[in-house]
């Protein structure tokens, strides 16, 4: 294998999924700033984030809505204007008077 491909910084990390607080402890070298104590009595760098096997439809089976922070209302609070201002023709505008 080539040298110096890989990071040296690997360590023990606590990975924490936000939508249904599933934590889990694995090694990475991945950055972070806030930490967690661990069930050993450890303090460990922690990662948050949305989505993991723990919730992902495709490993848990059953299909799940997770609305984070309301993104969908943030969405179209944000861009609904340009919906209604570009109104997209559908097969029923388009067909023939008569």
């Amino acid at each position: 294998m080539k040298k110096d491909t890989h990071p040296e910084n690997y360590r023990k990390v606590v990975f924490k999924d936000i939508s249904n607080d599933v934590t889990f402890v694995t090694r990475s070298c991945a950055e972070t700033k806030e930490t967690i104590t661990w069930e050993d009595g450890n303090e460990y760098p922690l990662v948050k984030m949305e989505i993991s096997a723990a919730s992902h439809p495709f490993f848990t089976g059953k299909m799940q809505f997770v609305d984070t922070a309301g993104r969908i209302d943030k969405f179209n609070k944000k861009f609904g204007k340009f919906a209604e201002k570009n109104k997209v023709a559908t097969p029923d505008d388009a067909a023939p008077q008569g």
